[in-house]
């Protein structure tokens, strides 16, 4: 049995590697077109930025790769012998949150890269060294309490039901529901400052295009995201009377009214086509049969981990392997999800117009750099979003135009 999940683990390597190095060979060679959608400058460079990301993914996959082999080969035993004096809740709780934690200490190198040195080097962020110790400490205090709560619960799941599998899909499926519920106000409390519109003109517009179609929120918020990058980015967060308007600073300082009103008329377009409701079916059919899965694993995988058959053990393999039967489960997903978009598309530009909309999908790559060309290998496997250029073709853009997005105080501005 162990074979089986290998293997199936060296297939998903393979396939991740792969369509890295096929991402990496065709933005090399796109990188000599004639620019499209972005200005020469920013088409360079967001050329060369997908490249060594795709470098750094690759550098990533190929040492979670060895560390795998290395935690089947001994380390789990090893972390195993070493929390052999707990049983219960109480050894699943430390062993899972001691193989979480070395594994994020292993990792560590790769995040503090990406965050000071790429994404610095790029203009994206803006994190400092003290504002990255605090962020990491509360995330890891919020694990240690809520997650350790979560592991107890599932445990102890584990050893009263006989199908437990079941009523363990129940508990984990209401947790995340609880999450995306709570999302905003913990952010709120404790990572971002959420803020009431100071455009009241831009505020009361936006109460104005959630009114006409019934969509009911517990306020529309600025957020600022600019302390930690520069992207630009909006989302509705929240579930039930926690949902909230947010908007990145950034989004607010780069884009018109009209431009904003378009996004939120995409986001709104998910809202009305039941995209939300449909997400979270998808998402609970696919955990049903994950748990249906890993609640019905031979006694011999086990054994040949080294491990005893009870809760912790379960635990983890569901950690180390669900993340495989996902990638695998994505192709699809994420086929549903770009036709999703493309109506979501279509529904904002109704509320506003395709014009806004071209414009401020424009001005999200020029700001994020978003490459605007990939390889339709990796696209099949990685792009939940159509790409922007079908996106731009769909409104009506003429995508082979060579656009320099100016950004000045009038972006500041409504066009109305």
């Amino acid at each position: 049995m162990l074979e089986i999940a290998i293997l199936g683990y060296c297939i998903y390597f393979l396939i991740s590697i792969y369509t890295s190095f096929m991402q990496v060979g065709f933005i090399k060679k796109a990188k000599y077109f004639s620019p499209i959608i972005l200005d020469k400058e920013k088409y360079l460079s967001a050329a060369d930025y997908g490249m060594e990301s795709q470098k750094l993914s690759i550098i990533t996959t190929i040492y979670d790769f060895v560390l795998f082999f290395v935690w089947i080969g001994f380390g789990l035993v090893a972390l195993d012998e070493s929390t052999a004096s707990f049983d219960g809740w109480q050894k699943a709780v430390i062993f899972i949150d001691l193989f979480i934690i070395i594994n994020w200490i292993l990792s560590l190198p790769f995040s503090l890269y990406s965050t000071f040195k790429l994404d610095k080097k790029y203009g994206f962020s803006n994190m400092t060294s003290s504002l990255y110790i605090k962020d990491t400490a509360k995330s890891g205090m919020l694990f240690l309490i809520f997650g350790s709560a979560v592991i107890a619960g599932l445990t102890l799941i584990i050893e009263n039901f006989p199908n437990w599998w079941i009523w363990g899909f129940c508990f984990i499926f209401a947790v995340i529901i609880l999450i995306n519920m709570l999302y905003p106000l913990i952010r709120d409390k404790m990572f971002d400052k959420f803020s009431p519109l100071e455009d009241e003109e831009l505020a009361n517009k936006i109460n104005k295009l959630l009114a006409d179609v019934d969509f009911k929120s517990s306020g529309v918020f600025s957020v600022d995201a600019s302390k930690r990058d520069n992207r630009l980015n909006a989302y509705f967060g929240g579930l039930g009377k926690t949902k909230r308007v947010v908007l990145f600073d950034t989004l607010i300082e780069k884009l018109t009214h009209n431009e904003l009103l378009a996004v939120l008329g995409h986001e709104l377009g998910h809202f009305k086509n039941g995209d939300i409701l449909k997400n979270i079916g998808i998402m609970g059919f696919v955990m049903f049969v994950f748990f249906a899965i890993f609640g019905n694993l031979p006694q011999e995988l086990f054994l040949q981990l080294g491990l005893e058959n009870k809760p912790y053990a379960i635990i983890l393999v569901f950690m180390m392997f669900s993340p495989i039967l996902s990638f695998f489960l994505m192709p699809l997903i994420s086929a549903m999800s770009r036709h999703n978009e493309y109506a979501a598309d279509e529904f904002g530009s109704d509320l506003s117009s395709k014009e806004d909309l071209v414009n401020a999908l424009l001005k999200l790559a020029n700001e994020n750099k978003s490459f605007p060309l990939s390889h339709p290998i990796y696209i099949f496997f990685h792009y939940s979003h159509p790409p922007l250029v079908e996106r731009l073709k769909e409104l009506g853009y003429d995508s082979d135009k060579i656009i320099d997005v100016e950004i000045g105080e009038e972006n500041n501005k409504s066009d109305v």
